[in-house]
């Protein structure tokens, strides 16, 4: 849930630190720690060092730094970390629509703005949720894991589905994509879980992707080839369409 509050008048503090190790990656960095150690131990240096090198990227890989998340009641906030690489229109995944039994509705059919950001290795892989509301669905696909940059990925690969309600009955949804290298995907959270707007929903294991759908009527506030960060950029604000534009330099 939501920490101190700041505004853009001054109030509150902030200050560098380094960001927490999620604990989803310590079991990894200790691995790669003892046998870094117990190569060194035996003098096997051309092991050591490159054991060494690989726990600090794992540590790096599963860091999770504090965002700050801006409040506004029409704000949809990017649930990734990374680059935009494909903004289309287009139908929202079946298990996002299709009645699943439990009463809740889900998106409503026919073609919306669909943002993609796509996550290497390199950026923070903690994903987080988009707006506030209530968790209504959280769906498991099993799939292949084909690059997922591609298109196609969204369809092909294994994945997992978020279905966000908020008070008034909007319903934003969210997809987590495995990529080449990803081979897990964590959920953090389950139907009936209240979240806040920017709180951390999940994570995927070596690099990956997220797709968001957006309400019909609402465009994107960013553009292709610009990079996100979750929790903190605003995708889209509900109901505005205006057509964005910007230059690459």
């Amino acid at each position: 849930m939501p920490g101190d509050i700041l505004d853009n008048r001054g109030r509150g503090e902030a200050a560098w630190s380094w960001p927490k190790v999620h604990p989803e990656g310590r079991v990894f960095a200790l691995i790669a720690a003892g046998l870094s150690l117990g190569c060194a131990l035996l003098a096997w240096e051309t092991l050591a060092w490159p054991l060494g090198v690989l726990t600090l990227g794992i540590l790096a890989f599963f860091r999770d730094p504090k965002r700050v998340t801006p409040q506004g009641e029409n704000l949809i906030v990017a649930p990734a970390d990374g680059l935009i690489t494909l903004i289309k229109q287009m139908d929202p995944p079946r298990e996002l629509v299709i009645e699943d039994g439990t009463g809740a509705p889900g998106l409503p059919a026919g073609p919306v703005t669909r943002i993609s950001i796509f996550m290497s290795v390199f950026d923070v892989h903690i994903n987080r949720s988009p707006i506030g509301g209530t968790v209504r669905r959280v769906v498991y696909i099993p799939g292949r894991f084909m690059n997922a940059d591609l298109d196609k990925a969204s369809e092909e690969n294994e994945r997992q589905h978020f279905l966000v309600e908020r008070g008034d009955g909007l319903r934003i949804g969210f997809t987590q994509i495995a990529g080449l290298v990803a081979r897990r995907i964590v959920p953090f959270v389950k139907p009936g879980d209240m979240l806040a707007a920017g709180q951390r929903v999940g994570l995927i294991r070596f690099g990956s992707r997220v797709d968001v759908y957006l309400p019909a009527g609402t465009e994107p506030k960013v553009l292709i080839g610009q990079r996100t960060i979750a929790g903190e950029t605003v995708l889209a604000e509900v109901g505005s369409a205006l057509l964005i534009e910007g230059t690459r330099q």
